[in-house]
């Protein structure tokens, strides 16, 4: 493997990680996991913006590293 697909994969793996873990805060914003955030002292609505924009920018990044064209082909 040439040094350019070595960085698309960790890319794509790093993208694939950031969208699990923004995943379950988002889980655990909407309530379907048990965990109480309420006595963390931040709002509740400040963690769903967060996890809502790290979640899709973590997709957005797979989403471009699986549609992107190899420039040497």
């Amino acid at each position: 493997m040439n040094p350019q697909q070595n960085k698309r994969m960790i890319l794509i793996i790093v993208g694939l990680i950031d969208a699990v873990i923004s995943g379950a805060i988002l889980l655990i914003y909407f309530g379907l996991l048990p965990i109480d955030i309420s006595e963390w002292g931040i709002p509740r609505w400040v963690i769903g913006v967060i996890g809502g924009v790290w979640f899709l920018s973590a997709i957005g990044l797979v989403a471009y590293q699986l549609t992107r064209t190899d420039a040497s082909e």
